[in-house]
């Protein structure tokens, strides 16, 4: 589990952050301002601090935040000066966007804040769909606006170039100051903070909602906050239909408002296209008699603390109502609620000040079982040695709270009922054993908001009763800051000015404050008292393990005193002791055998069980049969065994077999309904015909598969960890699998087929996986999680001596499955879900064939669980318009993004996304997530040398990791590599060649890649094959392979130590998927419609034959297993 944060703000305006894998609280030492509020999510953290404005803290990511301005400059030609800056007065400006109609110098482009700095100059782009442009980078066309070509032809009459300017975020892991100076009206100080709705939708990428609150009871919006750009652009006003003081923003569409008057407030018509949402929804609070003052709400939960400090449960609430339908009232009494990721709830107790986990939070109980406090210490529990005056009117000041002395120490009291009965009738009298104890202090959301919305006529009131005597007074110093929040009660607390007003109360306007400078703000044995705590930036669930809980002082001391009463000599006494018993007792055992004759195992054992098989002759259908699997060991330890499947047809009864030591890889099949898995031999694999079968359940099926794994391990010999020279892959459903190489492999003139390659698998979930020769293996999941390999084996479903019992982690996983909603055109009511006969399915896959609709689409198989519902897909090849449509002639077509004349058919693509929870020797490498990755092949040389190691984020970033070695695969840090547009695959060859594709198809080659210089200097940009677009390329001592996007494999010529970048591309063949180049120059692609005896295969693992230094084209294919597999080998 990669570590993440959850953050604090004590009662004196310290910040701090827990890490999930850390055991102290950490104190933010570049806070120079005292905070009262914050509100994290996993990639920053906003917050008030005491001068009433908004900061952001943006956490430093190995991957800087880079935003690309662009301006084009466009000119035409005429007779006289050729192409000159002189243009039509029709025309667009000289310096313009790229439509021509806004105006864009140089020098109209600024810095958004001073938060941000220039990488470089303006420099021209002489990059064009992929392909170098002439010097100086001009495109030319007939006129304004056309199409552009990168070729000067008779009649280009215009001309235009763009230019590009890099502009990068500087302030990271910092507080930054929001600038609010975009605004006409700036907002008046804010007082409520929430972060949230980043899963409203996944485009644009890192998009936040933020909502504010402030003083006055007005909400705003923040506008334009997304990954490029933290900041955000504007504020924006949203009408209430009252006074607010509270705000809570969940993960998705969930937005609830807090009143003056107790109520709460529900924001509906949260989308996409209008995060502002469109009206509100008054509920009322959770009892009648109490009002509210705090809500905090998550995906699916709503959660709130009345005046009297109760919490209550909100149910019912989704996305699709999200007023809920109920309150349910809870166990506990809270100063305030937070809802973190995952629907995980924090809070601050009333009692103690601490900070509380609600444990047992489910899918399936989001209300949670029981609070358990968060009780570990902070980094500097007595360095504590000063707090200004300050800091005391940041925390309690601006919340209504009061400082008083009592014994030496700060105390801030809270709004008593008790206290307000007594001063309107007769000063209450105390007993000498009842003085008053000190109160523990309540700074913000009970003191502040408890006042706020409490009954103003009982404190304007308050004046007519007698003043009480409530212990030592502090007389209120000159010129304190009163806060403007109730004039009226401000001027009316201050014509009384009574010591009892100012002791049992909390007024909003009153305050006496005095320096703590020399005093430690928390003694030796006192915990932290918190004022806020923020956890939407804290990744965990209810199965998370942390040490936040445990307090392991007394076992230490335990276990300390227990070693000190045992002494070195006597531990080496007992232990000889022990060893001469020992021997003694096997000497006279083994004297009692010596006459018998050594034992030699010679075991038969036998599995039977029912399963179903599939006939893949007519008639085809699954049939029952009994499934037996026989093995047997021989003298010489070696073991061997036969498989069975008995079946009756036509009342005859018949059998089919296959031996182990030719099985040569085991599948698990994704099906709906059955749980099944198909078993190849190296004859089966030439005719594409396996044997499948299913099992009744999930469990019976693994049973099945984890013994047929063993069985063929055991007759070849192979145990333990893949070798350090495995090759390794995944299928397409994300099984991984390793090959053990032989020497035959690559043996000329006649290497050992690849159909009689044995495969076995191993746990976890993976879409890409690449290694090398050192066994540093990667592998990237679907969520484009990052992950290592541990050296362990097994996981998954392999258990017992099929699995090692260390180097086994958890691994999750998260994939999206599409469907696609299909409309046709007709003039009487418009696109409508009536198609022609010969349509496809209204509701089908993307190749229509199949029809996939929102109630029987199912996740890929049962280990899959949904994780969200279904939503539109904005992030489609060919753009969308703002209902998520493509439009098109005809199905099936190519599909755009606006509606033309000519379109009668259109389609959206709607997403769901769903989990997979396994194990297997994997380790997650946070966190930024990759898109593609590959390592330096090598040999086996010093264990503590470097590995290179490239990557690609899944924002197109090329990323360089440092500190790779065998010893510690997993590295230690990112190095950015800079680009100008964003990539999307990348490859390193034997001698430190590193090439790579841009997401437009181009290709480019990195210069002076060295063990010394591990990020190189340039990029070299390298034309494309005539008119195809790249889409990965791999690379290995001396030759340079790619795959296009219509699956064409292309070498790249004439590629040489003094001219690395090659010469020209050559087609080597087509119906590729993807290609794998070795340290020797040895070539392995997956091939689609292989052909095979009884069917097409696709996904066929193939290695090229005849590669050698004079020949490393090779000759021809050799076609191996073909389970849809995805192969990256070393």
């Amino acid at each position: 589990m990669p570590s993440s944060l959850l953050w604090a703000v004590d009662v004196y305006g310290r910040v701090y952050s827990l890490s999930t894998t850390g055991q102290q609280w950490e104190q933010c030492r570049h806070a120079h301002l005292e905070f009262k509020r914050v509100s994290a999510v996993q990639q920053c953290c906003w917050g008030i601090a005491c001068d009433h404005h908004i900061y952001l803290n943006v956490h430093a990511s190995d991957v800087r935040i880079r935003y690309q301005e662009e301006t084009y400059e466009n000119q035409r030609w005429n007779p006289v000066d050729g192409f000159s800056d002189r243009l039509l007065p029709s025309d667009r400006w000289q310096w313009s966007d790229v439509t021509g109609l806004t105006h864009q110098p140089l020098d109209s482009f600024q810095l958004p804040s001073e938060n941000w700095e220039w990488e470089a100059d303006w420099y021209v782009d002489e990059n064009f769909g992929g392909e170098p442009t002439e010097k100086g980078g001009w495109t030319y066309a007939i006129d304004f606006p056309a199409t552009y070509t990168k070729d000067k032809k008779w009649n280009s009459c215009v001309r235009r170039r763009r230019w590009i300017r890099y502009r990068r975020y500087k302030s990271q892991d910092t507080w930054a100051k929001i600038p609010s100076e975009q605004t006409g009206s700036l907002p008046d100080p804010f007082n409520d903070i929430s972060c949230g709705g980043w899963e409203i939708t996944e485009e644009p990428r890192g998009r936040l909602s933020l909502w504010a609150v402030s003083l006055q009871g007005k909400v705003w919006f923040r506008d334009g906050i997304h990954y490029l750009n933290p900041e955000g652009s504007v504020w924006e006003e949203v009408s209430t239909p009252g006074e607010v003081v509270q705000i809570s923003c969940g993960p998705a569409d969930l937005v609830w408002a807090v009143l003056w008057e107790g109520q709460l407030l529900v924001r509906e018509g949260i989308s996409r296209d209008y995060p502002k949402g469109s009206s509100w929804v008054v509920v009322e609070s959770p009892s009648p008699e109490v009002g509210a003052i705090h809500v905090a709400v998550g995906v699916n939960v709503v959660w709130a603390v009345t005046k009297d400090h109760r919490v209550w449960f909100r149910r019912g609430v989704n996305s699709h109502n999200p007023c809920g339908s109920g309150w349910i009232g809870m166990v506990g009494e809270m100063v305030m609620i937070n809802v973190g990721l995952n629907d995980q709830v924090w809070g601050i107790s009333c009692e103690d000040r601490a900070v509380y986990f609600r444990q047992g939070v489910t899918v399936s109980e989001l209300s949670g079982k029981s609070w358990k406090a968060v009780s570990v210490p902070r980094d500097n529990e007595r360095s504590h040695s000063s707090a200004s005056a300050s800091s005391l009117q940041s925390a309690g000041c601006y919340f209504g709270g009061e400082v008083h002395l009592q014994s030496q120490a700060s105390v801030l009291s809270d709004v008593d009922s008790e206290a307000e009965k007594a001063t309107e009738g007769a000063p209450p009298t105390l007993e000498p054993d009842e003085a008053p104890k000190p109160r523990i202090p309540k700074v913000t959301s009970d003191s502040f908001i408890s006042e706020l919305v409490s009954d103003r006529e009982g404190q304007i009131g308050r004046h007519e009763g007698p003043p009480t005597a409530a212990g030592p007074s502090i007389p209120e110093e000159e010129g304190t800051e009163w806060s403007n929040v109730d004039l009226e009660e401000a001027q009316t607390h201050l014509t009384v000015g009574t010591v009892a007003d100012s002791a049992e109360t909390c007024s909003l306007s009153s305050v006496a404050t005095y320096n703590l400078g020399l005093e430690e703000q928390y003694g030796a044995d006192e915990h932290p008292l918190w004022a806020w705590v923020s956890g939407g930036g804290c990744a965990i669930d209810s199965h998370s393990q942390l040490n936040w809980f445990n307090s392991t002082t007394g076992l230490n001391s335990s276990m300390q005193a227990m070693s000190l009463s045992i002494t070195p000599t006597q531990t080496a006494a007992w232990r000889k002791q022990i060893f001469e018993q020992l021997s003694e007792r096997s000497k006279r055992e083994m004297e009692n055998f010596k006459h018998y004759e050594q034992a030699i195992e010679q075991s038969v054992w036998v599995k039977k069980g029912s399963m179903q098989w599939w006939r893949d002759w007519k008639p085809y259908k699954w049939m029952d049969v009994q499934f037996a699997v026989e093995q047997f060991s021989g003298a010489e330890g070696n073991k061997d065994g036969i498989l069975f499947i008995y079946y009756t047809f036509n009342e005859e009864k018949k059998y089919l077999h296959a031996f182990i030591n030719e099985v040569t890889i085991l599948v698990p099949v994704l099906n709906e309904s059955k749980h099944t898995f198909a078993i190849y031999t190296a004859e089966r694999t030439k005719q594409r015909w396996p044997i499948r079968l299913a099992a009744a359940t999930e469990l019976e099926m693994h049973d099945w598969l984890a013994l047929l794994s063993v069985s063929c391990c055991d007759s070849r010999g192979i145990h333990g960890p893949p070798s350090k020279q495995a090759i390794w892959s995944v299928t397409c459903k994300g099984d991984i699998f390793v090959s053990e190489p032989t020497p035959s492999l690559e043996a000329s003139p006649y290497p050992m087929p690849c159909d009689q390659m044995f495969w076995r698998q191993v746990g976890g979930h993976l879409h890409i996986v690449e290694c090398n020769s050192l066994g540093v293996v990667w592998g990237i999941g679907y969520d484009h999680t990052a992950w290592v390999y541990t050296g362990g084996y097994g996981g998954s479903f392999f258990q017992g001596l099929s699995s090692s019992t260390d180097n086994i982690y958890t691994q999750t996983d998260v994939k999206s499955v599409y469907i696609y909603e299909n409309q046709r055109w007709n003039p009487v009511t418009g696109y409508t879900n009536r198609g022609l006969p010969t349509d496809r399915y209204m509701w089908s896959d993307a190749s229509g064939l199949k029809e996939c609709t929102k109630a029987n689409t199912k996740p890929p198989s049962p280990h899959w669980t949904w994780v969200s519902d279904w939503a539109i897909d904005y992030s489609v090849s060919g753009g969308t318009d703002r209902e998520g449509w493509q439009y098109a002639a005809d199905f099936p077509a190519s599909y755009h993004g606006h509606k033309t004349l000519k379109d009668f058919v259109r389609r959206r693509r709607w997403a769901r996304k769903c989990k997979l929870t396994t194990t297997g020797p994997w380790q997650e490498v946070p966190p930024i997530p990759l898109s593609d990755v590959t390592i330096l092949p090598c040999g086996l040389k010093n264990a503590v040398e470097q590995v290179l190691l490239w990557a690609i984020s899944n924002k197109g970033d090329v990323l360089c990791r440092l500190g790779v070695t065998s010893l510690t695969p997993a590295g230690t840090s990112w190095l950015h590599v800079g680009t100008d547009q964003p990539f999307k695959s990348i490859s390193i060859g034997g001698v430190y060649q590193v090439w790579a594709i841009a997401r437009d198809g181009s290709a480019f080659y990195r210069g002076s890649v060295s063990a010394q210089n591990p990020a190189g200097d340039c990029w070299y940009h390298i034309p494309s094959p005539n008119r195809q677009k790249l889409k990965q390329v791999s690379v290995g001592r001396t030759s340079v392979y790619a795959v296009d996007e219509n699956g064409n494999l292309w070498y790249r010529q004439g590629v040489t130590p003094s001219y690395p970048q090659g010469s020209m591309w050559e087609h080597i063949s087509n119906n590729v998927r993807k290609v794998s180049v070795g340290p020797l120059d040895q070539v392995w692609i997956i091939a689609d419609k292989v052909q095979g005896s009884h069917s097409l295969s696709c996904g066929t693992v193939c290695h090229r034959l005849g590669v050698q230094p004079m020949e490393p084209k090779g000759q021809s294919w050799d076609y191996g297993i073909g389970v849809s597999s995805l192969l990256l080998c070393s």
